[in-house]
């Protein structure tokens, strides 16, 4: 059962310890068929080094397994909501990527300060309120999405494709699992710039608005420039 799919988000599974993003079997990267309405998710707790294309499972969006041997991600349940809330996005990924978890750990969004954060994400990229007790003890995964949601209420999750979840890590998303996982690749390094720079300047005061708009919208949007013209 969506066999492509599934070979896709292996791949974007793999790209994530590629990158350094992860740790052992931290991390889950799920894509989504629109058409069909079923989310295609890394299963829990299976090394990365022996994962296979049909190791993954299929869920539907009640969180049912429609296909496959072994349990979900753990984190399903956040996945899930978001693609319900956000129905712009194809792919989800969650790491524990080191200076991103910082920030989150810190209950701290990490502000615009140059052009490679303007490049991918049109202004800070924001932390969730903290959970509740009660969302803790029952509903934890569910609430960790209502949490991420609830941070940008009406605004286009595209604009800024990542959320930090507070005390936890970060959360990002793309039209396609490969898409989610680049942005969580360039959220990562925005991160570790953003701590660089405050270590030297305490008080940098950020990007420009002029200089945020020119960089991300040379790049996304009807004007943008960057790259080719597709045949």
């Amino acid at each position: 059962m969506l066999k492509q799919l599934r070979e896709q988000v292996l791949e974007a599974n793999l790209e994530v310890v590629r990158r350094g993003l992860v740790l052992y079997t931290f991390g889950n990267v799920s894509g989504i068929s629109r058409e069909d309405n079923l989310v295609v998710i890394k299963p829990s707790g299976v090394p990365y080094e022996r994962m296979k294309a049909d190791d993954l499972v299929v869920t539907d969006l009640d969180g049912k397994v429609v296909w496959g041997e072994l349990r979900p991600s753990s984190d399903l349940d956040t996945h899930i909501h978001l693609y319900k809330a956000f129905p712009q996005i194809g792919g989800v990924v969650h790491t524990h990527s080191e200076h991103a978890v910082a920030w989150a750990q810190a209950c701290r969004p990490i502000p615009p300060l140059g052009t490679t954060h303007a490049d991918y994400f049109y202004g800070p990229v924001p932390v969730t309120r903290e959970l509740t007790a009660d969302e803790i003890k029952n509903d934890y995964v569910r609430a960790t999405g209502v949490a991420i949601t609830d941070t940008f209420g009406n605004r286009d999750p595209m604009e800024v494709p990542a959320a930090l979840v507070a005390g936890h890590g970060p959360f990002a998303w793309g039209r396609t699992p490969d898409d989610a996982v680049h942005n969580a690749v360039v959220l990562e390094a925005v991160a570790r710039m953003a701590m660089y720079t405050f270590s030297l300047q305490p008080n940098a005061p950020g990007v420009s608005q002029a200089l945020l708009d020119r960089h991300y919208f040379r790049k996304h949007g009807a004007t943008a420039t960057y790259g080719q013209a597709e045949k």
